[in-house]
């Protein structure tokens, strides 16, 4: 399945942002902790040049905290200030501007050492849609002033909100980028919701889901489900075997997977099939 989703909008998004950057001290990717890698819109390095960076995973709460530790790990030994947090309740939020001023340390002493004591960090905050960077942003500030939506393609235009005296952010839209450089980074994101349901085949997406879980988080999908032999069954065999469990039938007695399929997106984007990491460092 090789999903593409390139909305014409993000190309006028992506221009803005490249004006605005050089407005920015720091720039802030928050990236969805269970695809570490395939949340990363590539483009943004370009426009980042050599700007700080701070990768803030998010939905924490929703990804492996084994892998998430190993992820950690690894992005600080690529030389990145890391923050993890779950937007949602708020977890790590707190600590955002400390870890702004500690990735910013030098600058800051600069500024000092000119006598621009008081001057605030600006940050730009970016990511691909739907990996909450509108809701992280709510909670850092401590009010609703960016929009945020579960659906991706909800913030638009340009928003700076003030978290404290010390730091204001600028809100971006989520932007992916033109071509997915293989299937599987199309297939994650669809998985977490980045890519609009619309252009997916949703059954097939499903499928594949089930498959990717299969071979890494068998005992999750055996419990949700009350599937049984999974390591030996292919996706849309899990999905028929799922919808009769949970009693989802058509006229005839078929399995209605079309309907399984939806509510295993929903289940696993919503945290209630359990926590899960997609990919390895």
């Amino acid at each position: 399945m090789n999903i593409q989703w390139y909305p014409g909008h993000m190309t006028k998004t992506r221009r803005q942002m490249e004006n605005d950057i050089k407005l920015v001290d720091l720039v802030a990717e928050v990236v969805d902790a269970r695809i570490p890698i395939s949340s990363r819109n590539p483009d943004i390095d370009a426009m980042v040049g050599g700007r700080p960076r701070l990768i803030i995973f998010n939905r924490t709460d929703q990804a492996d905290p084994s892998m998430t530790a190993r992820w950690t790990a690894w992005f600080k030994e690529q030389g990145y200030g890391v923050l993890e947090t779950d937007a949602k309740s708020g977890r790590g939020v707190s600590q955002f501007s400390a870890a702004a001023k500690s990735v910013l340390k030098e600058k800051l002493a600069a500024w000092k050492a000119k006598g621009q004591v008081g001057r605030p960090i600006r940050a730009m905050v970016v990511g691909v849609p739907n990996v909450g960077k509108s809701t992280f942003i709510n909670k850092a500030a401590g009010r609703k002033s960016a929009k945020a939506g579960d659906r991706p393609g909800v913030t638009r235009g340009k928003q700076w909100v003030s978290v404290d005296a010390s730091l204001e952010l600028l809100d971006t839209p989520g932007i992916l980028w033109p071509k997915f450089e293989d299937e599987t980074t199309g297939l994650h994101l669809a998985f977490t919701g980045a890519v609009r349901d619309e252009v997916t085949d949703v059954e097939g997406l499903a499928c594949a889901l089930l498959e990717l879980l299969r071979d890494r988080y068998p005992q999750a999908l055996e419990e949700r489900y009350k599937l049984v032999q999974t390591r030996e069954l292919p996706g849309w065999e899990l999905l028929e075997q799922a919808a009769r469990k949970r009693g989802m039938l058509v006229s005839g007695g078929e399995a209605d997977s079309s309907r399984m399929a939806k509510v295993l997106l929903d289940e696993f984007r919503g945290g209630k099939l359990g926590r899960f990491t997609l990919e390895n460092p």
